[in-house]
């Protein structure tokens, strides 16, 4: 029932009528507690398949290209690859992954925007010609390096709505494809197409439309060097929700039907990462510690102290943090609340709370300001939509262990991939049937003992 994310033979459980993902963590959280009290992931594999049908059905005929450091775990590459997702991959590791799957090179796209020298040589050595590049200094590094290659130039796109500046942005103007182009041409490098993303921050879906007209221009540029183009990667930027995903749709559909229609011969082809893996994958950690601290101490900075004087206030360590499955933090906000596994009264008090990782390190802190019901030692908390950014390379902070994977999927979810014949042989080897969950008594079910 157990799949770790270094060992590929992994296993998947079916689950019998009548069992859930939430009888699932209930029974592993029973077993952790008598035996260790590890962090732990569930995963919902059959999420990624339904989530494949809803792309299909919206988004059909773009081809999804998963990139892979989203989430490198064993049991979603494996899934995704029998659904006959493309990947995209951000180095040599994460090539090699795919490629012992079984995935073509020609379903597979290296879009580092900073390559090094060794692993552009890996690629072509494994046949991996399609690559994005956005300078005329990773044009020459390519040049030497793969003669084969195939490249997609990566345009900027600008978020006139952003409330934020990006640290770092790839892609180049429109200007500098033009000296792209005949750097290429001296060089003899194939340009076959154009990349751009939009983040799934940005608010204004116009920037899809100006990002499509700049790819027109680039194609329209690229006839007059004779370069034959055949690919349009519109990138990632789509955040799993159903709604999201059909108000892209609405924009780009007439946008692609005017300048990239069927006839063109151009395959557009996008990257969704978070879309397919962020809600598939629930994470439960332990609380290992607690304080009582000052209020004014735990508020966020500019925030109006309401409280009374005599309510205490709460800091909480667990088991997992930043250098673990919450990697993701120190770069972005945290798209998840936690919850609390133990039952408590509707009525009982709520206490400003904060949690923290297990390093003593003061970046790592996971919920700057909650309300949450006094907790103890030894309780659990749940956070929903961990798959994404949160199960790639394993960070070598201190002694960080990563938590255990028990990957899950319906029989529903199974006699889809069955019908549509997409269940290999391969991936049938991994599964094993769950009877509906074990009853336990509330007492146990919910047991906090340390």
């Amino acid at each position: 029932m157990k799949g770790f994310l270094e060992d590929a033979n992994y296993s998947i459980g079916l689950l019998d009528e009548g069992a859930t993902l939430a009888d699932v963590i209930d029974n592993c959280i029973y077993e952790h507690t008598h035996t260790g009290k590890k962090a732990f992931y569930v995963g919902d594999l059959g999420k990624l398949v339904r989530n494949n049908i809803q792309w299909q059905n919206v988004m059909a005929p773009i081809k999804p290209f998963y990139p892979v450091k989203c989430n490198s775990t064993p049991g979603v590459l494996e899934i995704l690859g029998t659904l006959g997702v493309g990947f995209a991959c951000s180095s040599k590791s994460e090539m090699a992954l795919v490629q012992d799957l079984g995935i073509s090179p020609e379903n597979i796209i290296y879009t580092n925007p900073c390559k090094q020298a060794s692993q552009i040589k890996y690629a072509a050595k494994t046949g991996i010609n399609i690559m994005t590049c956005d300078s005329d200094i990773e044009l020459k590094k390519i040049s030497r390096n793969h003669p084969n290659a195939k490249l997609l130039l990566h345009i900027a796109t600008e978020d006139i709505t952003a409330g934020e500046e990006m640290n770092m942005k790839f892609g180049t103007t429109l200007k500098n494809c033009r000296h792209l182009m005949e750097c290429a041409k001296e060089l003899g490098v194939q340009i076959v197409g154009v990349k751009f993303h939009v983040s799934g921050s940005c608010k204004d879906l116009q920037t899809y439309i100006h990002a499509i007209s700049d790819a027109r221009c680039v194609f329209d540029m690229a006839e007059e060097f004779g370069f034959k183009m055949n690919m349009l990667d519109i990138g990632g930027g789509f955040t799993g929700s159903e709604l999201q995903l059909e108000e892209v749709n609405h924009v780009i559909r007439p946008l692609l039907d005017v300048y990239f229609p069927k006839e063109s011969g151009v395959n557009v082809i996008a990257e969704p990462g978070c879309y397919y893996v962020s809600s598939a994958f629930t994470l439960a950690v332990n609380i290992i510690a607690k304080k009582t601290v000052e209020y004014d101490k735990l508020l966020p900075s500019g925030v109006e102290q309401t409280r009374n004087d005599d309510e205490p206030v709460f800091t909480y360590y667990i088991n997992d943090g930043v250098y673990g499955s919450f990697a993701s933090k120190l770069s972005e906000k945290l798209n998840t609340i936690p919850e609390v596994h133990k039952k408590y009264k509707e009525d009982e008090p709520l206490f400003a709370s904060s949690l923290w990782g297990p390093s003593c390190d003061e970046l790592d802190q996971i919920v700057e300001n909650c309300l949450l019901p006094e907790l103890s030692v030894g309780d659990w908390l749940i956070f929903d939509n961990m798959g994404s950014g949160t199960l790639g390379e394993q960070s070598t902070f201190n002694d960080y262990q990563r938590p255990l994977i028990y990957y899950m999927m319906s029989f529903s979810d199974w006699d889809e991939m069955q019908d549509a014949g997409i269940a290999s042989d391969t991936l049938m080897k991994n599964f094993f049937f769950v009877p509906s969950c074990i009853q336990l008594s509330p007492e146990d079910r919910f047991s906090t003992a340390a």
